[in-house]
């Protein structure tokens, strides 16, 4: 509505593998030897390819050749790590024999691990395994959005404070959430969260462009790393979407009411109205700041100020040091 600026196995996975190669032979021998141990794979030919297939349907790993026509390995991870779709996802790449240079390369641009041609099919899924044990481990606190988990989130914040970069960090979480919960129980409650981060990453992604960051802090707590001046309007779009959002969660009776009834914490029986999301921001316009928890502090601040306006609100520090 409105602002105020004041984390090798022969069973079946579910995890799913997107190859990119442009070798039919090794593409082959990845489809073969990752298929055998009971993932789900995928194989294209070139790294566009592979962009345009994990934007469609995110993969928890892509292993990728480093030299392939239309964009290689390397690119591929920068645009992989630069869109908030992808930000997560696990990347190997596959480096020529010897060519160190393609491997600092590929692990600056933000790659896992890296493995080099002609290599072991015993090492390969050894080290698939263990980039999978360390994404699971990394967003333990997030299944069920598959957003960057906690861990994540301080590397990133920490990241930019370090490379003296200028940002911003929108933190957010949604109002009258266990109330919703009580109600409606916990699987709908998990509903919620997950149309939550898909509405928080689709205008992350829309609205704050390439580089953009979106994670999960744990719970109804989300978090968004962007440029100070899209700030503003993310905030003001993931408001505007949530308002409109909110009524569908709800049954037709209830929504038709404009509220629900359930117990409070004294165990009274009270009306609470939908659930909102409101959004604290803090920059580094205004404010120098050391560690990512000072940060995370401002932004937090401004939230529960925000809280105070009915309905979804956000907030941004202005204020200086």
């Amino acid at each position: 509505m409105r602002g105020d600026e004041s984390s090798l196995s022969a069973k079946a996975t579910s995890e799913r593998i997107l190859v990119a190669d442009d070798s039919p032979t090794y593409a082959r021998l990845l489809e073969v030897t990752l298929r055998s141990a009971g993932y789900e794979i995928d194989v294209v030919g070139d790294g566009g390819a592979a962009l345009d297939s994990a934007r469609e349907r995110c993969p928890d790993l892509v292993v990728a050749d480093v030299t392939m026509p239309t964009m290689g390995g390397v690119e591929l991870t920068h645009l992989l790590r630069e869109d908030p779709r992808t930000s997560g996802v696990s990347i190997i790449l596959i480096t020529a024999g010897g060519v160190s240079a393609d491997k600092l390369e590929g692990l600056s641009a933000g790659a896992d691990d890296y493995i080099v041609k002609p290599f072991d099919t015993a090492e390969l899924l050894a080290r698939v395994r263990g980039v999978l044990r360390r994404a699971n481990e990394l967003r333990a606190q997030s299944p069920l959005t598959r957003l960057p988990g906690n861990i994540r989130i301080q590397e990133e914040i920490q990241r930019r404070i370090a490379a003296r970069e200028e940002f911003a960090l929108l933190y957010a979480d949604l109002d009258y959430f266990k109330a919703y919960n009580d109600h409606y129980g916990f699987a709908r409650g998990d509903e919620i969260l997950q149309r939550s981060a898909e509405l928080i990453r689709d205008v992350a992604t829309t609205t704050g462009g390439q580089g953009t960051f979106v994670g999960h802090v744990g719970g109804d707590d989300f978090v968004v790393i962007t440029t100070i001046d899209r700030a503003t309007s993310i905030g003001e779009a993931l408001v505007d979407q949530f308002e409109a959002l909110a009524p569908t969660l709800y049954d037709s009776e209830d929504a038709a009411r404009g509220y629900i009834e359930t117990e409070n914490r004294l165990g009274e029986v009270q009306p609470f109205p939908f659930v909102s999301i409101s959004v604290g921001i803090a920059t580094t316009g205004n404010r120098a700041y050391g560690h990512y928890a000072e940060v995370v502090a401002i932004a937090t601040e401004m939230k529960s100020f925000a809280k105070r306006t009915p309905g979804s609100s956000w907030a941004v520090d202005r204020r200086t040091n």
